[in-house]
C-alpha cells in the first residue's frame, strides 16, 4: 500500500467505469485528483486554428465542475492546475510527496509525447506513472490480434473481434476517497482560457452541458424515457431534432461516460425492451469509435501525414484561401454544405451525414489538403476525439480505412436523400 498517490484526470472525467480511479483508491491510502489545464490544448496549430474552440472549452468547463462535485460527495476534490504537464504534475508531485501518479494511457501521438515528458519527469522523482486503457469498449489485451496485426478493413476488424473477443463488465463507482483536504475548485474563467462568453445556437440540436451527471440523464433520456434506442438504427441520418441519434459522442469524447457503460446499458434495456438492429447499431457505432483507437495505435503518426496510411495520394494539396472561406461560412454554392456549416458555427455540432458531405466536398470539389478541414472540425467541433476526427477525415479523403479507396458523395443527391422537404436547410439558412 503506498501512502499517497494523484490521479492525473484527462478525457476520463467520470466516477463510473473509470479503472485509473479504482486502481489508485485500491492502492493508496490517500489519492489527490487532479486536472491540467494543458496550454498546448489552446494554441493555433500549423493550419492557423486553435486546438481547442469556446464550444468544447466550455464543455470541459462544465464537465470539471460536475466531476469535482462527484470528488466531494465521496470525501475528496479535484486540484486544478494550469501550464505544460510535465511541469505541473511532477510539482504537485513534490508537494504531496507522492509515490504514483494514475493516468488514462494515451493512443494518439501529441497526447503519448506529453505521457512520455510526465514519464520521464516523475522518474527523477522516483515516482511511477501507472497507465490505465479506459476509453474503448474492448481491451487491447483482449483483441484476436496483436496491434500490428489489426485488420485495416472495419468490418474484418469487426466480425473477428465479435466471435473472439469479449466486452469486460464496466468498473463500479467507488463509494468514499480517502483525500488530504482539498480546496474549493477553482476554474479558470473562459474569458482567462481566450475565449468570448458563447452561447449554443437556439436552433441546436441539443444544449449540450458537460459532465458525468448530464451524460447519464441524456442515457436515460434516449433509452428509457423515448425508448429511441429501439429505432436508432431508422433514425440515426436524421439532420434535426435531438432524438435522431444518442448525441453521446461530446460525452464520450471528454470520457464523462464510457463505451463498456453504454454497453452494460443497452444490455439491460435488451433485456427489459427487446434486442433488434438499432440496439445492436449503437453497438456497432462504438465498436467503429474502438477501431480508429486502435488503428492510431497501431500507426501513430500517419494519420496527421498528407498521405495518411496510404502510399499514393490523389487530392490536391493546395489551399485557395477564398474557397476555404467559403466552405467556412457556409457561402458555396451548395445550400446544403452551408446549411451544415452554419450549424458548426453556430453551435459546435453537426451530424454525421452532414460532417460525411462537408468533408467530402472539401476533399473532392474544392480539391484541397484534407488536413486544413480536419483541423478546422478540432477547433469547431464540441465532441471533438482526436482519433474518430482524423480517422474519418483520412478516410473520406482516400488516404484512410476505407477499403474502397477513394470516396465521392453525390451532394444534390444526399441533399434529396437526407433532406428531402429542406426542413433541414430552412432551419440553417434564415
Amino acid at each position: 500500500m503506498i501512502k499517497i498517490a494523484v490521479v492525473w484526470f484527462k478525457t476520463d472525467l467520470r466516477i463510473e467505469d473509470n479503472e485509473t480511479l479504482v486502481k489508485a483508491i485500491s492502492q493508496s491510502e490517500n489519492v489527490i485528483p487532479v486536472y491540467c489545464f494543458d496550454e498546448s490544448h489552446f494554441e493555433t496549430t500549423i493550419y492557423g486554428f486553435k486546438k481547442t474552440g469556446a464550444y468544447r472549452a466550455q464543455f470541459l468547463l462544465e464537465s470539471l465542475e460536475d466531476l469535482d462535485a462527484k470528488l466531494r460527495t465521496l470525501g475528496s476534490g479535484l486540484r486544478i492546475v494550469m501550464g505544460k504537464p510535465e511541469v505541473e504534475i511532477p510539482k504537485l508531485v513534490q508537494e504531496y510527496k507522492a509515490q504514483k501518479v494514475f493516468a488514462k494511457r494515451e493512443v494518439a501521438f501529441e497526447e503519448r509525447q506529453t505521457e512520455k515528458k510526465v514519464q520521464d519527469e516523475l522518474f527523477k522523482l522516483r515516482c511511477e506513472l501507472e497507465k490505465v486503457s479506459t476509453s474503448t469498449l474492448y481491451r487491447a489485451e483482449d483483441l484476436p490480434f496483436s496491434i500490428k496485426d489489426i485488420p485495416d478493413v472495419f468490418t474484418n476488424f469487426r466480425k473477428k473481434t465479435e466471435k473472439d473477443s469479449e466486452i469486460r463488465p464496466p468498473f463500479e463507482a467507488p463509494t468514499k476517497i480517502n483525500s488530504p483536504e482539498i480546496s474549493p475548485l477553482e476554474l479558470p474563467s473562459l474569458e482567462a482560457l481566450g475565449f468570448a462568453k458563447t452561447t449554443i445556437d437556439s436552433r441546436a440540436v441539443l444544449q449540450f452541458k458537460g459532465g458525468e451527471t448530464e451524460a447519464i440523464k441524456r442515457l436515460k433520456h434516449y433509452f428509457y424515457d423515448t425508448k429511441c434506442l429501439s429505432t436508432y438504427k431508422e433514425t440515426r441520418n436524421g439532420m434535426v431534432g435531438a432524438d435522431y441519434s444518442s448525441k453521446f459522442s461530446a460525452w464520450l469524447a471528454l470520457g464523462c461516460i464510457s463505451p463498456r457503460f453504454i454497453y452494460a446499458e443497452i444490455k439491460k434495456y435488451e433485456k427489459q425492451f427487446g434486442a433488434n438492429d438499432s440496439t445492436y447499431w449503437l453497438v456497432f457505432e462504438l465498436l467503429w469509435r474502438d477501431f480508429f483507437r486502435f488503428m492510431f495505435k497501431k500507426y501513430q503518426t500517419k494519420f496527421f501525414l498528407y498521405k495518411g496510411i496510404k502510399s499514393e495520394k490523389v487530392n490536391s494539396k493546395s489551399l485557395n484561401e477564398k474557397l476555404l472561406l467559403q466552405w467556412i461560412n457556409g457561402t458555396t454554392p451548395s445550400d446544403f454544405i452551408n446549411a451544415n456549416m452554419h450549424e458548426l458555427q453556430q453551435t459546435g455540432f453537426m451530424s454525421n451525414r452532414g460532417r460525411q458531405n462537408v468533408a467530402s466536398y472539401f476533399c473532392n470539389e474544392l480539391n484541397m489538403d484534407w488536413r486544413i478541414g480536419a483541423a478546422y472540425f478540432e477547433e469547431q467541433l464540441i465532441d471533438y476525439d482526436v482519433c474518430s476526427n482524423w480517422g474519418n477525415w483520412a478516410y473520406l479523403a482516400g488516404v484512410g480505412n476505407d477499403p474502397r479507396g477513394h470516396r465521392y458523395f453525390n451532394i444534390e443527391k444526399q441533399a434529396s436523400d437526407y433532406d428531402k422537404n429542406k426542413v433541414f436547410r430552412s432551419l440553417w439558412l434564415k
